[in-house]
């Protein structure tokens, strides 16, 4: 199951990052690069955080991770220039915070 969960999620991670260039240098049509850069990308991440939970090794951000999730994938469908779309951001902050601090511990000899 790890195997699986690993692969999807590095399947998502790097088809978000492809999402983020792509759009960054404009190498489509305004509305394609528009839709990539501010919808697909934060419904890829959302969806990567929301493979990642369960494999979290601090079992209190398992919940969080979701709701990080949640608000990247429903702040993708917001309009853009609306003044709730921050929650995307926040979401996308909050999931690479908690994936960060909730790494598993390294031992050193």
């Amino acid at each position: 199951m790890k195997t699986n969960t690993t692969t999807i999620q590095g399947i998502l991670s790097i088809g978000a990052l492809v999402c983020i260039l792509v759009g960054y240098f404009n190498l489509f049509s305004p509305e394609i690069n528009s839709f990539l850069y501010n919808r697909l990308f934060y419904i890829l991440i959302g969806a990567s955080f929301l493979v990642q939970a369960p494999t979290l090794t601090n079992k209190n951000l398992v919940y969080p991770m979701y709701i990080a999730a949640g608000l990247c994938i429903v702040g993708a469908f917001m309009r853009p220039d609306s003044q709730v779309a921050i929650i995307k951001t926040i979401g996308l902050f909050a999931g690479v915070l908690m994936s960060i601090f909730s790494r598993p511990k390294i031992k050193r000899d």
